[in-house]
């Protein structure tokens, strides 16, 4: 038999899994799907499984099930790409491939910042995302949070933690000037007065040095400031194996990889989502729409043709303030208030049934 691995089932190895079934597989060819959970969690969503507003359950997404999918779950430890197999951590073993689709999205960046990583709570796994929930709804009444990164997932998480939690005091520290720098100004200033009205503090020019139990320090100011819980949304990275690959990256750190998503040294082998150098910000969307297109590719390997794949053309970026309000950018329309978040709630059912 030949056996096709996919590492990762999140957006975008959901996404080849779900590809490769409906186009039909080979006879003689398995699909392996590895993963550490039983289900896939809707990354997007973890703010508000962190912030206490929905239940884990509503963020997760069975895997299909089909007889050509092998599901198999347990930490991946490391590929071994002259040998082709993948390494299992604990008594996992090896586990061989033809084909390997590496999609294991992307991990926490520190920036070399002290004592971040040992002491900011995070929502990059569906584990730490619980654990991070925990923290902030056990804070003391009228306690102190803090959210270091304003983009959108800090963004996202301020307001849904102002939406669970009322009585808490919640700030949210950038290095920049602004939260949502990246985004246009009309954004950046509906986001922000959506923050005043419900007394979410903004404190842009803020960079850190140290990270302490309690205790922030900002390079830039001599007085510390106090926290009872800090939440890490300052930047990812690719996931440790990806790091630790001696193969060609961008600035970033992700593989570079040609037009059909493969690794150039090895064709075999296509990197998916926040581990593959893309002219795209990550995104779940991003991932989903690569995926396709990698399954796409091996459909076409499989069927002696060339492959031909188009332009992804991604649809534009949704957030939520709450339950009631959000903001979105459509190419270079924005949008705020009541539509963008009737259109994310949208997203997440199509995406909760493997649709679009």
């Amino acid at each position: 038999m030949k056996r096709v691995v996919i590492l990762g089932g999140g957006y975008g190895g959901q996404a080849v899994a779900n590809q490769l079934i409906e186009h039909g597989v080979p006879s003689d060819t398995i699909i392996t799907l590895i993963d550490r959970m039983p289900f896939q969690g809707l990354k997007t969503e973890y703010y508000a499984l962190a912030a206490g507003t929905v239940s884990d359950l509503e963020v997760r997404v069975a895997f299909p099930r089909d007889p050509r999918l092998l599901l198999t779950y347990g930490e991946v430890q490391d590929v071994d790409l002259a040998r082709q197999v993948v390494i299992m951590e604990g008594d996992g073993g090896e586990i061989a491939y033809d084909d390997l689709v590496i999609a294991l999205g992307c991990t926490d960046k520190f920036h070399g910042i002290i004592g971040a990583e040992e002491y900011a709570c995070s929502i990059q796994t569906f584990s730490a995302t619980r654990k991070t929930y925990q923290l902030l709804n056990d804070v003391k009444p009228n306690g102190q949070v803090t959210i270091v990164g304003g983009g959108l997932s800090g963004v996202e998480v301020a307001a849904e933690l102002r939406e669970s939690r009322g009585d808490l005091n919640i700030r949210i520290l950038d290095r920049g000037p602004s939260i949502l720098s990246a985004f246009p100004a009309k954004l950046q200033g509906y986001v922000a007065d959506w923050f005043r009205e419900h007394d979410v503090e903004m404190r842009g020019n803020v960079s850190l040095t140290r990270v302490e139990p309690g205790m922030l320090y900002d390079g830039n100011c001599t007085d510390p400031i106090y926290t009872d819980e800090t939440v890490w949304t300052a930047g990812i990275q690719p996931v440790e194996l990806v790091q630790r690959m001696d193969l060609p990256k961008d600035p970033s750190g992700r593989l570079i990889i040609n037009e059909y998503h493969q690794l150039p040294q090895h064709t075999n082998v296509y990197i998916v989502g926040d581990c593959a150098s893309l002219p795209y910000a990550p995104s779940g969307q991003a991932a989903g729409a690569q995926g396709k297109q990698v399954a796409d590719v091996i459909h076409a390997i499989w069927e002696g043709k060339t492959p031909k794949l188009g332009k992804i053309k991604l649809k534009g970026m949704l957030g939520s303030l709450g339950k009631k309000a959000g903001f979105g950018l459509m190419g270079k329309t924005a949008l705020m208030g009541r539509v963008p978040r009737m259109l994310k709630t949208g997203v997440l059912w199509k995406s909760k049934h493997h649709i679009g």
